[in-house]
């Protein structure tokens, strides 16, 4: 399967040198033209000779996730890191690592198992301390989990995308204090999901919904999960969807900034679903992680990369390969940031463990270093 270039990178290296040819001796265009891939495809590594940005700033700790059961990885579904030593896990399938079969003429052997770990937190060592096994019936595909920073008392929330529910847990995972949704039903109204994908937090408790992969909307509800509005139907035009809609997310000014995966692009509104931007040729963004100092880093799941962009749009950096070894990607789902500065992405696989971790390297290039969440 090919990953190819972002549309906008490929741009973004290029254009500055069309308008210089015909102006500029060789050797200022040469000048010029390296320091703009520096920018875009490897920033602060202008003196290193040879290698590739697999990692970006960061170094993999390899083999950092534990089996939860000798011989069998979890696929990654979800990842939240409510500190360095308690991360959130959620996972749909449990599998045997199979590479290179299932070829041409051949189908792939089934080589997942009917047990499921919906639900784990994981210490610092990447090892299971805790498991929501109480929760098993409720859940069939666990998309997303999350806790909202202006909730003093931390209640999680996870989204379960094929039984078509929103479930807020207290901190412990003790007690179901919220469901939203009915189990199984499809619908388009103020009281079911179609397959609903991620969710965001706004300062006074109401949150945004992005529904999803079967609907093409979003919803917001306030604090106590009253339905108040949705905008979005099906098409190309602004205001519009295609499944997948797969994130939400806002910035420091209550924009909500939306992953129109399906569309291949990013579309911006107020918080009131009044459409003001796109950001286009973005292709397939999984998740939209708005930092604290005012960036949006976007998952690329099917190009495997992670992209930095300024609040206007403009594409600042990127990293990421594809590949099965420690620290490359493959179908990287969501990701979360500790408060160390530590980097948890999951990884929708079932070639490889189903969450990579990624500690700064010393000598990091602090602009490509991903910062904490604003609103997860």
């Amino acid at each position: 399967m090919g990953h190819p270039d972002l549309a906008g990178a490929q741009q973004f290296h290029t254009a500055p040198g069309r308008s210089l040819m015909k102006h500029h001796p060789h050797w200022i265009l040469r000048g010029l033209l390296v320091g703009a891939l520096t920018v875009a495809g490897a920033e602060g590594q202008a003196q290193k000779r040879g290698g590739v940005d697999e990692t970006g700033p960061y170094t993999a700790v390899a083999n950092w996730v534990k089996p939860v059961r000798e011989g069998y990885l979890q696929r990654g579904v979800s990842v939240f890191a409510e500190t360095p030593n308690r991360i959130f896990f959620t996972s749909d399938i449990e599998f045997i690592p199979q590479r290179g079969l299932g070829g041409a003429g051949r189908p792939a052997p089934d080589h997942t198992s009917p047990e499921h770990h919906w639900v784990m937190v994981l210490d610092g060592n990447g090892q299971v301390v805790e498991e929501w096994k109480q929760w098993d019936s409720l859940f069939r595909m666990p998309h997303r989990v999350a806790i909202s920073p202006y909730d003093p008392e931390k209640c999680v929330w996870i989204i379960d995308r094929e039984n078509q529910q929103i479930f807020k847990f207290t901190h412990d995972g003790t007690k179901l204090l919220m469901t939203l949704g009915e189990k199984g039903v499809i619908a388009s109204d103020d009281k079911h999901f179609g397959r609903p994908a991620n969710i965001a937090f706004a300062p006074d408790g109401s949150f945004y919904v992005a529904d999803g992969y079967t609907n093409t909307r979003v919803i917001k509800f306030d604090k106590d999960g009253k339905f108040l509005f949705a905008w979005g139907s099906d098409g190309t035009g602004p205001g519009q969807f295609k499944a997948h809609v797969h994130d939400v997310a806002l910035d420091k000014r209550g924009r909500v900034f939306v992953a129109d995966r399906g569309n291949d692009r990013i579309q911006i509104f107020d918080p009131n679903g009044k459409y003001l931007d796109e950001w286009p040729d973005i292709k397939k963004p999984s998740y939209l992680h708005i930092t604290r100092d005012g960036f949006v880093w976007v998952v690329l799941g099917q190009v495997n990369r992670i992209a930095k962009y300024d609040m206007s749009g403009k594409l600042l950096t990127y990293w990421g390969t594809y590949g099965v070894g420690p620290g490359h990607l493959d179908d990287p789902h969501d990701l979360s940031v500790d408060s160390d500065g530590n980097l948890y992405v999951s990884i929708f696989s079932t070639q490889k463990a189903g969450i990579e971790k990624f500690v700064p390297r010393p000598d990091a290039d602090r602009k490509r270093l991903i910062g904490v969440g604003l609103n997860r």
